[in-house]
């Protein structure tokens, strides 16, 4: 029989966290309850913690971008970097970019226009002074023994979403507008839904991100980096496919290297699921047995007449490392397996890390770092991995494709 007798609520307290020259609140408990987060989306997303106990929102942490947006059936991967005197148009786009946002989306609202900037590790002490996020660096290039994962060229990233391209098409040319003689693209790829959410392999893409809450938390930095909280790391790569090959084998070998069944989409029994498929290796587990988990929002992209096929790879995570573990397992192997079987069909040609701050950091940004603190050489990140592996991490000034 339930015990109908009322108890009070937990005692809570309110610490108060100065992010980018405004305060925040955020209620601690002494049994450090978590709280349910709850997403209410508007042009750009909202992010609104609500108390599990109370069911009332709490002020918590500043508001992110346009990460979490539903699924889209249109997207722009814009990359690009900044040439030398060109941070003040840089710097003065910034607060500009939700306004453009909201012009360009107001004309179709329908058509549920998203965007999300991003900074890579290079351009971060040209354009802002103070702090950097803690774990921002340059995307770490990784060598096996059979493939390879490039570090490439990239200061910021433009994650452009929508429900029609020529939405998309709109805020990137506007954005390049404002930009323009100031940067060089490295790169621009339009993606597009193709059927039921499948990627050119004919395999359904993106089965295992997280939803709700989940997604919150392995999407959105909250505590491990108080001072960006609200923010997310992006690691994006672009991946042609060799179709030719792939097509050539059967379903139930295209099975095998994905680890799920084609049609039906469950994923094969692990007595069936071989260790080097993509499923097994991009499985990533914490010694205490819980699941390290991404965002992602690939899209499939390609030119009929030139044969160009592929995938980019887009992944949003409260900290690169589980990310960057990943592709670990995928490019240098994991035990007695040298790499994951999807790259004997796909090549990765390019790759990048950015940090994407929350709304508030975009609409009120720090100010221009002088001279003397942006050419100061950026922090040196050590790489952990065991010894033995083949990656390398580069850090500075990249040249392009390695």
């Amino acid at each position: 029989m339930e015990n109908s007798r009322a108890t009070a609520p937990p005692p809570t307290r309110v610490a108060a966290v100065k992010l980018f020259g405004k305060t925040y609140t955020r209620i601690v408990e002494p049994a450090r309850r978590l709280f349910e987060m709850d997403l209410r989306y508007a042009v750009s997303g909202n992010f609104a913690p609500v108390d599990r106990g109370t069911g009332e929102m709490m002020g918590a942490y500043p508001e992110p971008q346009g990460v979490l947006t539903p699924l889209t059936d249109a997207a722009v991967f814009l990359v690009v970097t900044v040439r030398p005197g060109g941070e003040q148009t840089v710097a003065g786009l910034i607060p500009d970019l939700t306004s453009l946002l909201r012009a360009v989306g107001f004309r179709l609202p329908e058509g549920h226009l998203s965007l999300v900037t991003g900074f890579g590790s290079a351009v971060w002490g040209r354009l802002f002074s103070g702090a950097r996020p803690a774990e921002l660096h340059e995307f770490v290039e990784l060598r096996g023994t059979r493939h390879h994962a490039p570090a490439t060229l990239g200061d910021l990233l433009f994650h452009i979403r929508a429900d029609r391209m020529d939405l998309c098409f709109e805020l990137a040319a506007q954005i390049m507008d404002r930009l323009d003689g100031m940067v060089d693209v490295c790169d621009e790829v339009h993606g597009f839904r193709y059927f039921d959410r499948r990627d050119l392999f004919g395999f359904v893409d993106g089965t295992e991100n997280p939803p709700g809450r989940a997604a919150i938390e392995a999407a959105i930095i909250t505590d491990a980096d108080p001072a960006f909280a609200g923010g997310s790391y992006a690691i994006v790569q672009k991946y042609v496919h060799d179709l030719d090959a792939w097509n050539a084998l059967t379903t139930e070998a295209q099975s095998l290297v994905i680890g799920r069944h084609k049609l039906s989409n469950v994923e094969l029994p692990d007595d069936r699921k071989p260790a080097d498929s993509h499923v097994a290796l991009n499985t990533v587990v914490r010694p205490d047995g819980m699941q390290q988990q991404i965002v992602r929002d690939n899209m499939p992209f390609g030119k009929a007449g030139s044969g160009e096929f592929g995938t980019y790879f887009i992944g949003y995570c409260h900290t690169p490392s589980t990310t960057e573990e990943m592709l670990r397992n995928m490019f240098l192997g994991q035990g007695a397996v040298r790499h994951d079987r999807i790259l004997d069909f796909s090549t990765a040609v390019t790759g990048c890390l950015f940090y994407v701050p929350p709304i508030d950091f975009l609409d009120d940004p720090p100010p221009l770092p002088d001279m003397e603190t942006a050419t100061a050489p950026e922090p040196q990140v050590t790489d952990h991995r065991a010894e033995g592996d083949n990656g390398t991490l580069r850090i500075g000034d990249l040249k392009g494709v390695r």
